[in-house]
């Protein structure tokens, strides 16, 4: 259980998320996938990133329940920290990163997936922003990275989620396989780029970084101070004690 990295003799690492029961990373996951793939970055031997998961998803986004169960802002402040790390990774990587969907991928999993740089995905997987249902905003920077513009807005309003093959039309998933076959094709695009002089592809990743058309640190950042507005007012609490099942001392709502 937790981020294991793996790298194989033809340069391709894997990183695997494994947090049964169903992949909402604790505070201390999140900063975990940030050092797995800032060591891939610095390793010459690695050419390329597979991001996985094991288990029925691939990413519940942040452990509510641990933040619920927490005294004061400490989980809250470390989630926010730890996604913005983890997805400054992926993104910052000076490799490329392919994600590996399966099932659910949602709220903080779809930062991980909007920063990468390939996604396929298998047959039983969506997307989703489902933030506003637990008082938080954050990761539209990155489903803007998914969809257009007007899609986005109506994913991020409503928490509805989008199947993996309605994105692959919009050219941001590059497959849909099924799922027993999932690690086989992520394996398969990452052997191409593997293949490829390491030196080149290094270079190309800091290029498309550099002409990209949106800063997605500032971006987040920015979405992640509503966010904290919203908790000091006390509306993200209700609705995350609402989701958890729990009530913290002194939260009369």
């Amino acid at each position: 259980m937790g981020i294991s990295s793996d790298l194989r003799a033809d340069g391709i690492r894997v990183v695997t998320m494994d947090y049964p029961p169903v992949n909402a990373l604790p505070v201390q996951g999140w900063f975990d996938v940030a050092d797995a793939l800032d060591e891939a970055s610095r390793d010459q031997d690695t050419h390329v990133v597979i991001l996985r998961a094991e288990g029925k998803g691939y990413n519940a986004g942040v452990d509510i329940k641990e933040m619920q169960n927490s005294e004061g802002f400490d989980a809250l402040i470390g989630a926010n920290k730890g996604c913005f790390a983890a997805f400054r990774a992926v993104y910052e990587c000076s490799i490329p990163v392919i994600a590996a969907v399966n099932g659910y991928c949602v709220g903080g999993g779809v930062g991980l997936v909007g920063n990468a740089d390939c996604v396929v995905a298998s047959e039983d997987a969506f997307f989703g922003v489902p933030e506003v249902n637990q008082g938080a905003l954050g990761a539209a920077t990155h489903m803007a990275r998914l969809v257009p513009q007007h899609l986005m807005r109506t994913l991020y309003f409503t928490a509805r989620t989008i199947k993996a093959a309605d994105l692959v039309q919009h050219g941001s998933v590059l497959e849909v396989v099924p799922r027993d076959q999932l690690d086989d094709a992520a394996l398969a695009v990452a052997a191409e780029i593997a293949a490829k002089d390491t030196r080149v592809i290094r270079a190309a990743k800091e290029a498309l970084n550099g002409i990209d058309p949106m800063d997605v640190n500032k971006s987040y950042r920015f979405e992640q101070g509503f966010t904290m507005e919203l908790n000091l007012a006390g509306v993200s609490d209700e609705l995350r004690d609402n989701f958890a099942g729990t009530k913290k001392a002194g939260n009369d709502k």
